[in-house]
């Protein structure tokens, strides 16, 4: 792995280190409960300890991390009641950032957004799941942008990175991530012609079947007797 650097693109070492954490967390190579022992990931990172540590107190800051007295840090868990509590939250922020985002959005902001779209396509085609979330994430970012809302993006950043890493869980089943694809389509169409309520209408859907994806691996999880946590990567083919 490339060493890190003090200083990258004007950035602080831990903050380069807790996004690359995050990462981790978010694609499940750091899996939900799991220790995050400090000797293995600074040797992984090849920074020391004091980064490491600044790097946990930020995601602990966004929930993404517990800090437990006497047992260190660990990667967040989430019930199947959060998920369904915070899913509800992030349906209804997306469909206002949609709305909103509809009557506000620029014409730069339409072709950025949709030269991300055929990013994502490529990726989908591929069955390249992290390039094609990180396409995904930065298009549903934009859309919250493009509200000119501070307040909601503050709200919506904070609801959103906790649940990254079930968002990306959700393509894990092919014929979902096949619907999520032509939904964001006419996601892109709504955008284009300043549909604001069907935007609205579609964004919130969206995060709605994403939560019903995850849901329906926590139940398959739990009646096979296995954690929730343990669920299994995309194949490379539809199923």
């Amino acid at each position: 792995m490339q060493k890190m650097t003090e200083i990258a693109s004007g950035r602080l070492l831990h903050e380069e280190v807790a996004d690359r954490l995050r990462e981790l967390i978010v694609e499940g190579v750091l899996r939900p409960g799991s220790r995050l022992n400090e000797r293995v990931l600074a040797a992984q990172l090849n920074v020391s300890r004091t980064p490491l540590r600044e790097a946990f107190k930020q995601l602990a800051g966004e929930r993404l991390v517990e800090l437990l007295p006497n047992r260190g840090a660990h990667v967040a868990s989430l019930s199947r009641a959060d998920v369904e509590h915070l899913f509800e939250l992030m349906s209804a922020l997306e469909g206002l950032s949609g709305w909103l985002a509809a009557t506000r959005r620029t014409d730069a902001e339409l072709t950025e957004i949709r030269a991300l779209h055929f990013e994502m396509l490529a990726a989908h085609a591929r069955r390249d799941l992290p390039n094609y979330y990180r396409c995904n994430h930065a298009i549903h970012r934009l859309i919250n942008q493009a509200a000119r809302n501070p307040e909601l993006t503050e709200m919506y950043a904070s609801v959103n990175g906790r649940l990254q890493s079930l968002r990306f869980r959700s393509n894990f089943d092919a014929r979902r991530w096949d619907h999520a694809v032509d939904e964001h389509q006419r996601m892109i169409d709504a955008l284009a012609g300043r549909d604001a309520p069907r935007l609205r209408t579609l964004l919130e859907q969206h995060l709605l079947g994403k939560r019903d994806a995850v849901l329906a691996q926590f139940d398959a999880a739990a009646a096979d007797g296995l954690p929730a946590l343990t669920l299994s990567s995309p194949t490379a083919e539809p199923r």
